[in-house]
């Protein structure tokens, strides 16, 4: 049931939200494209509910020749492909605006866990095991407030499970007002290669295991 009428509170928000919002959409559109060649959104191809595919909305903040499907902070070297422009949108989160469409479509929800890229297998398989993957997406969710992107895969997917166990209303504007503050402060945003931390985090929970 809550599932339901959190499905009209989000298409009626994001409504009124992109009404309010459309002076700055159309500033962005034209910051991004005076600055660079290519189109003024990106789409990805991600997991939906029920491990649906759908692909999901955002201002562009690369060049077009970045390397396609694979996450910014599992780049080598991702500042030699994100535009000036890119930068203040990614510290500020403005290049997740777009995704108020797939909130409106239904694809998304403006609280839950972000949705996988296609291929994160990883992310994927150990969201299976916390029911992660049986709840909406979200523009923003307990795991983006919690640590973001210097959060380790099986960290990350207990934080879903954890927000599917507690979801409700408390949960929803927890989550809302934490990204707030996390947007504000900046928390969490990782741009560059982090794969090192992922293995280490491994290494540690195995030494434990063997302990």
């Amino acid at each position: 049931m809550y599932l339901k009428i959190k499905r009209v509170a989000d298409f009626l928000l994001s409504i009124i939200g992109f009404i309010i919002l459309s002076p700055l959409f159309l500033v962005l559109t034209i910051a991004i494209k005076l600055e660079s060649k290519g189109p003024i959104l990106f789409k990805q191809k991600r997991i939906a509910i029920h491990k649906e595919y759908f692909y999901i909305y955002k201002f562009r903040t690369m060049r077009i020749d970045t390397p396609k499907d694979t996450p910014t902070h599992l780049l080598e070297n991702p500042d030699q492909y994100i535009t000036k422009v890119g930068k203040f949108l990614r510290k500020t989160s403005l290049d997740e605006l777009p995704q108020i469409f797939n909130i409106i479509a239904g694809k998304m929800s403006i609280i839950g866990p972000r949705p996988a890229l296609w291929n994160q297998y990883d992310l994927i398989a150990e969201r299976d095991k916390y029911d992660a993957n049986d709840v909406p997406p979200g523009l923003t969710g307990w795991a983006q407030i919690n640590g973001r992107d210097e959060l380790p895969i099986p960290i990350k997917a207990k934080l879903d499970g954890e927000y599917v166990e507690k979801i409700g209303v408390v949960m929803d504007v927890k989550c809302f007002f934490g990204t707030i503050v996390s947007v504000i402060k900046k928390d969490g945003v990782v741009e560059g290669k982090v794969e090192q931390l992922y293995k280490e985090e491994e290494e540690k929970q195995r030494q434990k295991e063997s302990s």
